[in-house]
């Protein structure tokens, strides 16, 4: 599984850069998934045009993944930044362009039995500034 978090690693950062900042890009496994994965993403951008981003990501990361690599995703959910399991999310990992591994947790009623997060960040609103 290494190798393809770094493959989502790669993707997560050429949109960064491209479409602009992850709240939060991460893979989660489920409780009681049969080795299917969700990526779950949260970004201005993103929330703006939920499927137009999902068409997005999925063309960006179908240049990354093999066929079988990409069919082990199950679904693209795009979190509105006041979404609860985001916050709650938030609180246990801050981590950027990198990598934070969490097992068997509960985020905010999203039970989870593997996660990969790269990118989750609070976004900081800036203020006094003209």
């Amino acid at each position: 599984m290494k190798e393809q978090v770094a493959k989502f690693q790669k993707v997560e950062k050429h949109l960064s850069e491209s479409k602009g900042q992850f709240e939060l890009f991460a893979l989660f496994l489920r409780e009681n998934s049969p080795d299917k994965w969700d990526l779950l993403i949260s970004a201005e951008w993103a929330s703006a045009n939920k499927k137009a981003s999902i068409d997005t990501i999925i063309k960006e990361t179908r240049k990354e993944l093999t066929d079988q690599e990409f069919f082990m995703l199950s679904r693209i959910i795009i979190l509105d930044k006041d979404d609860v399991a985001l916050k709650s999310i938030h609180q246990a990992v801050q981590v950027k362009h990198g990598l934070s591994e969490i097992s068997d947790s509960n985020f905010s009623g999203l039970s989870i039995k593997h996660a990969y997060l790269i990118t989750s960040q609070k976004k900081v609103a800036l203020r006094g500034l003209v």
